[in-house]
């Protein structure tokens, strides 16, 4: 393949497996398709974090989740699991000294859903669980957890948000998709605000576009770790996609098969 490695999670993230990326002698290129930032109040945040020793569970739902409340948290206390729904967070925690992590069993499946199959739900009710994640996202985990008898607590970490089509945004996505490139898409989110964009361009310069964007990216390949992506991949007009399941070992090994 001579395209460029199109890496889209968020730039705290995406340095290390751009570096990976390289290493295999591909073309690495960082575009972050979310941006993150610090809540405006972190004062909900550091006061569930002082009472962590209380809680039986706390739940990070990604690696963002995970570096914001590490701001706060100088040792993770003993006795307390860790729950998380990805190699990549696993990996974070671990760095951290955090030994005790539930993670899905199956790493194609690393999803809530999946999460809440691996825990012990019955051990969990009446008990107080922590989910520390963006401040919006998917109530399934809340949910799952509360209809078990948890006890639970959802705190926002971070602001997460498509960024705004820029000039310098437009002009990076119409070079991109001028070849054949892969895609590392790692957020449903991501990817529909990706489209969205895309739609932005056509309607701000259709003059200036030789051919439809959406249907020029349908054509470019995704690699996605979780099912629920490729799903919404799917349902947005995508055809080449490659399932991976979590983890930058297994990106890696679907970007190695097409060299």
């Amino acid at each position: 393949m001579t395209g460029a490695v199109i890496i889209t999670r968020p730039l705290a993230q995406a340095q290390p497996l751009a570096d990976r990326v390289a290493a295999l002698g591909r073309v690495a290129e960082i575009l972050p398709l979310l941006e993150i930032t610090p809540l405006p109040d972190s004062a909900p945040l550091q006061a569930a974090l002082a009472r962590l020793r209380d809680y039986a569970l706390v739940a990070f739902v990604s690696p963002n989740a995970i570096d914001a409340a590490f701001a706060y948290i100088r040792q993770w206390p003993a006795g307390v699991i860790a729950a998380v729904v990805g190699e990549g967070s696993r990996a974070a925690l671990a760095a951290r000294g955090v030994s005790h992590i539930v993670s899905p069993g199956d790493a194609a499946q690393s999803d809530s859903e999946s999460l809440l199959q691996s825990l012990d739900l019955s051990a969990l009710s009446g008990k107080p669980v922590l989910i520390v994640r963006g401040d919006s996202g998917r109530e399934l985990m809340a949910d799952g957890l509360r209809a078990a008898g948890a006890l639970v607590d959802v705190v926002p970490a971070y602001r997460r948000a498509v960024p705004a089509l820029s000039e310098q945004l437009a002009a990076t996505l119409q070079r991109l998709l001028a070849q054949q490139n892969d895609w590392i898409i790692t957020s449903s989110e991501a990817l529909r605000g990706l489209v969205g964009l895309l739609h932005q361009m056509d309607l701000r310069h259709p003059v200036a576009m030789q051919h439809n964007s959406v249907v020029a990216m349908q054509q470019q390949h995704l690699i996605v770790p979780h099912a629920r992506i490729a799903e919404t991949a799917k349902n947005l007009g995508f055809s080449k996609v490659t399932l991976t399941g979590s983890g930058d070992e297994r990106l890696l090994a679907a970007l190695q098969s097409r060299l």
